[in-house]
């Protein structure tokens, strides 16, 4: 039978994991962490007492449901010329047919990086968000920055969405307590017109919104550091801050920056609509960790991870034999974002042929919840699965 690897346990990992056993091939699944994190689900653990289980579904349980073989363990290379890969507990691996790379993707450091934290960072990063939280509540009062950074070397390596809910939902909690007054909030970010991929009626829209809650900007201006209460800009203005949540953008994987993968500026794997890494038929990649092709607002997420997985799986199996087409994953490119504002909602999506801006202010948030349900129960449950949904 043939024998496929995927590298990596997240949203796009576990998807071509599931999509290469119902292909009928033997997989085998290494991850370095015994979880899938739903990140998507992530800007609500800050603002409740929900624990992270909530948001995670065991791989464990994962592999018994579909099938497939899990390895915990770290992936700390990857060598092209010898078809093989190395982990840190069992060494160098080549007994495999194909492989898939779904690891992810590091991020771009910042001077005094320790000073901020991420809600797209670790778990346990998002949980100390929540106690820094906490006490600033305690206080009663304090300054807020929230924002996301670039990459210049790849601008589709972005995270704006997440900062955006967080900010929203952080301002609806200290609402609901009775003391945002009490606080500052201000977004930043080093670009002048954070949120344009989605075009300038979306970034008409978000400048309304933040202007409608009392929500400072501070963009235009690249970050030179970090330090313990705010933020120092290039231009020498500082944005003072007694707690600050930063994005970063995406950069290559240290794995993959020192392999002799074929790789573009920003450390990302390039490869074919088809997933495929440039010059090596056994070799695929999904998700964070493959620099994506298409137009200039395209986006890293995680349902073009998975639209990616199922994109790999479909051309692994028409070399295995199966009759049909290939398939790409640039002709399904998109941006899709139910972005969560505490109480109410708003749609956001664009593809190649339109852009959609729906506010959701009775549904939204309940529908976002619901989708978080039926990816878990889905998953678990051998649900039929729209791709990318």
């Amino acid at each position: 039978m043939t024998q496929v690897v995927v590298l990596g346990g997240g949203i796009g990992g576990v998807e071509a994991a599931i999509s290469l056993r119902n292909e009928g091939f033997d997989v085998e699944l290494i991850s370095d962490r015994d979880f899938l994190f739903i990140y998507p689900l992530a800007i609500w653990i800050p603002v409740t007492d929900v624990p992270l289980e909530r948001f995670s579904v065991s791989l464990k349980d994962l592999a018994a449901v579909h099938g497939f073989k899990l390895t915990i363990d770290e992936v700390t290379a990857v060598n092209a010329r010898d078809h093989s890969f190395t982990t840190r507990l069992k060494g160098a691996h080549s007994d495999f047919d194909y492989l898939v790379i779904a690891f992810g993707s590091h991020k771009v450091l910042h001077k005094g990086k320790e000073n901020a934290l991420s809600i797209c960072g670790k778990p346990e990063e998002i949980l100390q968000i929540r106690r820094n939280l906490n006490n600033l509540m305690e206080k009663g009062s304090g300054k807020i920055a929230i924002g996301f950074g670039g990459n210049p070397k790849d601008s589709s390596a972005v995270r704006g969405g997440p900062a955006f809910e967080f900010l929203f939902n952080v301002h609806h909690l200290l609402k609901k307590r009775g003391f945002r007054k009490n606080f500052e909030i201000t977004f930043f970010a080093p670009m002048a017109k954070p949120g344009i991929r989605l075009g300038e009626k979306a970034l008409v829209m978000l400048d309304k919104m933040l202007a409608k809650q009392g929500i400072r900007q501070h963009t235009g201006t690249r970050i030179r550091e970090f330090v313990q209460d705010g933020v120092i800009f290039e231009d020498g203005s500082k944005l003072s801050s007694d707690m600050t949540m930063f994005i970063s953008a995406g950069s290559g994987h240290e794995v993959i920056r020192s392999s002799d993968l074929p790789q573009n500026e920003a450390g990302f794997v390039t490869i074919s609509p088809s997933c495929q890494a440039e010059g090596l038929p056994w070799l695929y990649v999904v998700g964070d960790a493959g620099a994506l092709e298409g137009p200039d607002w395209k986006a890293k997420q995680g349902h073009m991870a998975e639209i990616m997985a199922h994109t790999a799986s479909h051309a692994i199996a028409l070399k295995e034999g199966k009759k049909g087409e290939p398939k790409s994953y640039v002709d399904r490119l998109s941006i899709l974002c139910l972005m969560d504002m505490g109480v109410e909602a708003a749609l956001l999506y664009r593809n190649h042929k339109r852009t959609l801006l729906l506010p959701m202010p009775l549904v939204g948030h309940w529908l976002k919840k619901g989708w978080g349900f039926y990816y878990k129960h889905s998953k678990l449950n051998k649900v039929p699965r729209i791709p990318g949904m």
